[in-house]
């Protein structure tokens, strides 16, 4: 979804443009709609098709937003098998657009926001689904000491400090408080399984709605969105993927209460099986995955409902996406309560 007349300093971006890239008097903007993080421009610069990524006015969550380790990560990844788009400037002076900001060239693809692909057969549905996996298992093999990454995060126990630190955001929050929030937040780190040294780049937010698709193939042409990427552990990024499969379609579109079977989108079972044939060896997915990812992401929703509240939201969406912070926190301790994944999952 596109929408016109972008709130952008657009005489501003004009000269930083053209101190760049010869191109026009001005260039042609559209605001890109649908998500909840960073606000996003397509940027038609002569012939140049561009896309701008900027931090959100207003007051945001120290560390949240990272434009500046978005454009790290992908010109990291740029040289690898790991699809990811050409970034080519960034700009951390804060004066030139009101938030620093950067620009990368624009894939021509498909985007899904929704879980079920519409649109899609069900042959490439499956086809879909299994390339995300191999992604995935490719990102995770890629060293981060031979891309310049090996200082992108703290090695060794991840999952203890990205606890601490989304409870920390939970807890600064002003909104108010969350029962099943708080129950995660005294399980996760009583339950962490034994530190295996496992260290790979980690995505953060690995998703349906953060890849680009071929306009006509089953594959993905480029991974979007790495505000959240850090060195972090590989089933952190699998466990989130789970999520579709443990929350339903009004649940930020998720596969429960659709025929998604029959849409031919394979079982979790068959996605985490994909993904471990073409991974570097590591430990099983467990229960504690999962509800990691699904307590991290009721806490991003807790923060957009602040910034809602706080009237900075990327998106019109953000008041009424707010309350699924409740949501997937109680999605989360279902799979406590059920404990129901032995081995690699079902």
């Amino acid at each position: 979804m596109t929408q016109p007349n972008p709130e952008i300093d657009v005489a501003a971006l004009t000269g930083w443009l053209k101190a760049r890239l010869p191109g026009p008097t001005a260039p042609h903007l559209t605001r890109i709609g649908g998500g909840q993080s960073n606000p996003t421009w397509f940027v038609d610069w002569g012939s140049a098709r561009l896309v701008l990524r900027k931090k959100p006015d207003g007051p945001i969550l120290p560390g949240a937003h990272a434009v500046e380790r978005e454009f790290r990560v992908m010109r990291a990844l740029w040289d690898t098998d790991v699809p990811v788009p050409r970034v080519l400037w960034l700009e951390e002076d804060a004066t030139i657009l009101g938030t620093p900001f950067y620009v990368m060239e624009r894939l021509e693809g498909r985007v899904f926001s929704d879980t079920a692909l519409p649109g899609v057969t069900p042959a490439d549905r499956r086809a879909m689904y299994l390339d995300m996996a191999r992604v995935l298992a490719r990102l995770h093999a890629v060293r981060p000491e031979a891309v310049g990454l090996s200082d992108f995060g703290k090695p060794g126990n991840y999952f203890a400090r990205q606890i601490a630190r989304w409870t920390k955001q939970y807890v600064d929050s002003p909104g108010p408080r969350i029962a099943a929030l708080d129950h995660l937040v005294e399980w996760l780190p009583a339950h962490m399984p034994p530190e295996d040294g496992a260290v790979s780049i980690a995505h953060g937010d690995f998703r349906i709605g953060n890849m680009m698709w071929h306009k006509t193939e089953p594959r993905v042409i480029g991974v979007l969105d790495w505000e959240l990427s850090t060195l972090g552990h590989p089933l952190a990024d699998l466990g989130f993927c789970a999520i579709p499969w443990h929350s339903s379609t009004d649940e930020y579109a998720g596969l429960l209460g659709s025929d998604w079977q029959a849409a031919g989108i394979p079982t979790r079972d068959g996605f985490v099986a994909e993904y471990f044939a073409h991974a570097a060896p590591t430990g099983p997915l467990l229960p504690f995955h999962i509800a990691f990812a699904l307590f991290r992401f009721a806490v991003i929703f807790v923060g957009i409902a602040d910034r809602a509240r706080a009237g900075s939201a990327a998106s019109a969406e953000a008041a009424t996406l707010g309350p699924l912070a409740q949501r997937f926190a109680a999605r989360a301790g279902e799979v406590i309560a059920a404990q129901d994944i032995s081995g690699r999952g079902r």
